[in-house]
């Protein structure tokens, strides 16, 4: 069993910039982050899988130019930083973990971000 653990979610002014990370108990080869707002669908934020070397990172048209997603291998850490925060931002970010990110193996508790107007 991989244990994921997220930090760095909270309450931001729109605008601003948060980070989160994302610490899993091991290596897996994709790592990546949904986010849930209420009465909306999950949506796949960004993923990144790497084996070796920086990794391939896809983001979601809804974030692109506003999030980026990097990982550290030696720490099997994921990273997404947020900057230009929108209130549409808001929602529950989820870290997410598995051989392919569309179908996950793994998922964190969740962290909470509000981005106020």
């Amino acid at each position: 069993q991989v244990q994921l653990v997220e930090s760095g979610g909270g309450l931001v002014q729109a605008g601003g910039s948060l980070r989160l990370s994302c610490t899993a108990s091991r290596y897996i080869v994709s790592m990546g982050w949904y986010r849930q707002a209420p009465g909306k669908q999950r949506e796949l934020v960004a993923s990144i899988t790497s084996i070796t070397g920086a990794g391939s990172t896809n983001i979601a048209d809804s974030v692109k130019g506003r999030f980026t997603i990097s990982r550290d291998n030696a720490e099997n850490t994921v990273y997404l930083q947020m900057s230009s925060l929108k209130p549409e931002d808001t929602a529950v970010y989820y870290c997410a973990a598995g051989l392919r990110i569309k179908q996950p193996s793994y998922w964190g508790q969740g962290t909470q971000v509000t981005v106020s107007s």
